[in-house]
């Protein structure tokens, strides 16, 4: 079964707006990213298979794609069938801040995607009106947006289009007010919780198996198994995600971010950070802040 792990692009938001594709021209493998996927579903037929679960594809439905979650896609395109989506994927701890001073919100954020969500699909929304809007608004604001506002487009786009998720899941969800991230009990949340309090400082495998108490080997096959990717992989990209907002939101020099992130050579700092988004920090820093910057 292959898996395809997206990368990130210089901006951190994959979104797209009634996009259609016709004649069998959409097709995918078993696929992950490591954000969250919202996928909103106005036209198409055929099936989905999440977690090696069969969902019937049908229009009106919602489907939320949690970090490192496989899913396919196999979609029907005789009689003329079209499939029309909306989708914004995006890095959750990117955003996680602008989120905190909603408290409700902001634990509801979170359960989507650290939570154990009782299904990937939702089904009959009755205010599916209300999400389109969020996405058509989106569509229609983002080519008018300076490139300097463009982080904060983003934030607001995601607070308003969770709020509206949140109304939708409240109404949908017997259990809408424990919004518990079940998840972390597991043991793969145990090593991201680890990861999370532990990636700014230099990474050695030994001393975090011995503090969660599995051995190097099953420690990394564990992880691997799990999400598709080695832990030094993901602890990189972690880094990364952590020193765009110090790029984007500070003006700390590089080599200070370089510190902050656990890679304390500048110079490997600047080779890691262009092999994963086309740039160095101080081009995408300018880039980042616009003509005026």
């Amino acid at each position: 079964m292959p898996l395809v792990t997206t990368n990130y692009s210089e901006i951190p938001l994959q979104f797209a707006y009634k996009r259609k594709s016709v004649n069998y021209e959409h097709k995918e493998t078993f696929h992950s990213h490591l954000g969250v996927e919202l996928l909103l579903i106005h036209e198409g037929k055929g099936t989905m298979i999440v977690n090696n679960v069969r969902y019937d594809i049908k229009p009106g439905m919602l489907c939320i794609f949690q970090p490192y979650q496989l899913h396919h896609l196999q979609l029907e395109y005789a009689d003329n069938q079209c499939f029309e989506r909306s989708m914004a994927i995006f890095e959750p701890t990117m955003f996680e801040v602008y989120f905190e001073k909603w408290p409700s919100l902001h634990a509801f954020f979170k359960y989507i995607f650290l939570g154990k969500l009782p299904f990937p699909c939702l089904y009959v929304i009755e205010d599916l009106a209300i999400l389109d809007s969020v996405f058509r608004n989106m569509h229609d604001q983002w080519p008018h947006v300076l490139e300097s506002e463009q982080y904060e487009e983003i934030s607001l786009f995601l607070v308003v289009l969770f709020r509206a998720l949140k109304q939708l899941w409240d109404k949908l969800n017997v259990h809408a007010g424990d919004y518990q991230t079940r998840r972390k009990n597991h043991q793969v949340e145990n090593i991201l919780n680890w990861i999370e309090s532990h990636y700014t400082v230099p990474y050695r495998l030994d001393e975090m198996a011995k503090s969660l108490h599995l051995s190097p080997y099953h420690l990394s096959h564990l992880f691997k198994e799990a999400t598709g990717i080695s832990i030094s992989e993901y602890i990189t990209t972690r880094r990364i995600h952590q020193s765009i907002l110090l790029l984007t939101n500070t003006n700390k020099p590089i080599s200070f971010i370089a510190e902050e992130i656990g890679l304390m050579s500048p110079s490997y700092f600047c080779k890691v950070f262009k092999s994963h988004m086309g740039l160095t920090p101080h081009q995408y820093r300018k880039r980042w802040a616009g003509p005026s910057g």
